[in-house]
């Protein structure tokens, strides 16, 4: 099997579809100029720029002017994070206790200015229900946010819900902001933008075999910035557009946003029933096995027993299998906030690992990465 066959860290990045980035190379190559310049070949670029924007809309279901480009999922979280600082007092805003270090971590330098950063607590399966979202509404609530599929369990977020019962519950009244990281959710699972209630939603395109370093903002309404400068897309992000990005991650939407996921589901829940049978493993969260349509088939965290995830990820390393611990942003950091949310126990936290799989995984791939898994768990737990 090739190194890509044995590659399960898709949330981390996922290896880009070279016909892509050809293709858009080429294109770029062909149209080199500014767009933001007046002549013919900056109008060239611009023209290139705006054809990506609208097969993005296309493949996405919505408007051209509510897509941004930005430099990838952390900016496309952080700008409507930071855009409430625009407003002339400070108020508060709820982040989920699961959310990635893009939103938790500007969410606590924001804490620093003033704001009131509450965390949404997440029940045992990993998820975050309306009413304890609800139950934290204040008068002076700005922003609320939530990402639609955890980078680290795959636990899909019941965001339509909450969309609904924020519209429900402000009813006459100002509606907070609704923002939702889908980084691991396009691709993966089908998502509505035109759903009332969401506002605004962050894309990165190295999640589905795009490049690096160009992301999307989904914005339903214009939003003020809180970053100034010459003011590329609309004013929304400013600095020179990355062309090559844009046409790639477009032409990359094209192919996989709101993918059929059946195949992976079924490579998924063999994998699952198989892990449960192994002596010392713990699927997490534990609930999984008895709610799997609550969680994406591309995410899979499981703990093994006297094996600390570090000495799993090296083991498999060994045999040409890659795996992580968690977020990728995270792992030069010992504690898993994540987790901790969940109350998963300090062991089991210990000895989690993530296996998240792509639109290129095979079940036989999948099928060596368990008899791996499983020589090296029998070593620990005979």
């Amino acid at each position: 099997m090739t190194e890509k066959d044995l590659y399960f860290d898709w949330a981390a990045t996922s290896p880009a579809d070279e016909d892509i980035l050809q293709e858009a190379l080429a294109l770029t190559l062909e149209n080199w100029g500014n767009p933001s310049s007046s002549h013919a070949i900056g109008k060239k670029a611009k023209s290139l720029l705006e054809e990506a924007r609208k097969r993005a809309a296309k493949a996405m279901g919505v408007k051209e002017d509510t897509l941004y480009f930005t430099s990838g999922g952390t900016e496309s979280d952080q700008i409507p994070l930071l855009s409430v600082m625009t407003k002339p007092s400070v108020g508060t805003v709820l982040i989920s206790s699961l959310e990635h270090p893009a939103v938790r971590e500007q969410a606590m330098a924001m804490k620093h200015c003033g704001w009131n950063i509450v965390q949404i607590p997440s029940d045992k399966y990993g998820i975050i229900r309306p009413e304890a979202i609800l139950s934290l509404l204040t008068n002076d609530t700005m922003l609320i946010c939530v990402m639609a599929v955890n980078n680290e369990t795959g636990a899909i977020q019941p965001i339509y819900e909450i969309a609904d019962a924020l519209i429900k519950e402000c009813q006459g009244k100002r509606r907070p902001k609704f923002h939702v990281d889908c980084v691991q959710a396009a691709g993966k699972i089908n998502i509505d933008l035109n759903h009332k209630g969401i506002d605004s939603a962050a894309f990165s395109s190295h999640k589905i075999c795009g490049p690096r370093g160009i992301g999307l903002l989904y914005s339903k309404e214009p939003i003020e910035a809180f970053l100034r400068g010459g003011g590329q897309e609309k004013g929304i992000r400013s600095g020179t557009e990355n062309i090559f990005g844009a046409v790639a991650f477009s032409k990359c939407l094209e192919r996989y946003y709101n993918k059929d996921n059946s195949g992976q589901k079924s490579i998924t829940d063999a994998f699952l029933k198989k892990l449960s049978g192994l002596k010392g493993c713990t699927i997490v969260p534990q609930g999984r096995l008895e709610k799997p349509e609550l969680y994406s088939p591309y995410v899979v965290q499981a703990g093994f027993a006297h094996i600390p995830g570090n000495v799993m990820l090296r083991a498999l390393d060994s045999k040409g299998i890659c795996i992580s611990t968690g977020s990728a942003c995270s792992t030069r950091k010992n504690n898993r906030p994540i987790l901790e949310a969940m109350n998963v126990s300090a062991d089991i936290r210990e000895s989690a690992v993530r296996f998240s799989f792509g639109p290129h995984t095979k079940a036989e791939a999948v099928d060596k990465l368990f008899d791996a898994i499983s020589e090296i768990n029998a070593q620990f737990n005979s």
